[in-house]
């Protein structure tokens, strides 16, 4: 069962008005849709996406009119409300990474502790699965993406020992891999697998997450009114780093050329205003939910026009 990390937390932040708009771009299992929906009037509305069909089909138990399911990545949230016919919305949360359930799944193949069809897709109706995408990476292109994604300072030995295990067949299963892995990586921190940066990295890649992250940022900005809120949950070094250098840059104003004669009423403001600082579970969620220590929440709100001050 997938819990919400900073369930509470995360919708406090998004200020929630009874006859709101808003979108949970990470609908999961619904935890912060549900704790939205309980705080919206009649009058308000929850748009909810996801890219795993898995999560859009437990979405349907929810039967309430405010609440629409679409199911797309993120990344595609302006095309989504379009579609809709919504325009302006007053708030958007993005919980990223891996949900429980995907990790928990072995059917999903995107941990070691099963052994399963190396799959690694969040969407299972599209695109190639990672045992696919093994199969014909170069020793080079292997290399690339354990280091960029998982930060793996063993990159090139995987990579080489990978490229020799398909010599004898496709690297098709979550325990193959994570044996390949094992043999090659003698030393570890205490308590992490062997395999844990490569699967990370991997199931990173084969779903573009950092990508879709990008992406997503700007449209979201776009769509929020005066005074909407951002709110990114993020779990993993890579995707805090963009949010954090997002939103800062957002928050600044646009930099002008040296002494271009513009008044100072005329300066072009920052889109937005960072709220608080970055915020992370408490002690007692971290114990009940061990998945929740490393995520880390930040949040942001959409200036008016003529506001550019840190809320």
């Amino acid at each position: 069962m997938h819990v919400a990390v900073l369930l509470h937390e995360a919708v406090d932040a998004l200020a929630v008005k009874g006859d709101g708009v808003y979108v949970d771009a990470t609908f999961g299992r619904g935890g912060h849709s549900r704790e939205v929906l309980a705080r919206l009037g009649a009058a308000g509305r929850l748009v909810a996406l996801d890219r795993d069909p898995l999560a859009i089909e437990a979405g349907r138990s929810i039967n309430d009119p405010r609440l629409s399911l679409v199911h797309t990545p993120f990344s595609e949230l302006g095309t989504a409300l379009d579609r809709i016919g919504i325009g302006r919305i007053d708030g958007v949360l993005l919980d990223l990474g891996v949900s429980s359930s995907q990790l928990d799944d072995a059917a999903r193949g995107m941990s070691f502790r099963f052994d399963a069809p190396l799959d690694m897709r969040m969407d299972t109706s599209r695109g190639q699965t990672a045992a696919q995408w093994l199969a014909g990476a170069s020793v080079a292109q292997i290399t690339e993406v354990l280091r960029e994604y998982g930060e793996e300072r063993f990159a090139y030995a995987i990579a080489k020992a990978i490229a020799t295990a398909r010599t004898g067949g496709v690297v098709a299963t979550t325990g193959q891999l994570a044996e390949i892995v094992e043999k090659t990586v003698r030393t570890r921190e205490p308590g992490q697998h062997p395999a844990t940066r490569s699967f990370q990295a991997v199931r990173i890649f084969i779903n573009q997450e950092l990508e879709e992250l990008s992406r997503v940022l700007p449209v979201c900005v776009e769509r929020l009114q005066p005074g909407g809120r951002l709110v990114v949950i993020s779990f993993h070094s890579l995707e805090d780093r963009i949010v954090k250098r997002f939103m800062r840059d957002e928050a600044n104003p646009p930099r002008l050329p040296p002494r271009l004669p513009v008044k100072a009423a005329d300066m072009p403001l920052p889109r937005l205003a960072l709220v608080g600082r970055a915020r992370r579970p408490c002690a007692g969620e971290v114990t009940n939910n061990p998945r929740a220590r490393s995520a880390v929440m930040r949040v942001a709100e959409r200036c008016t026009e003529r506001e550019g001050k840190a809320a």
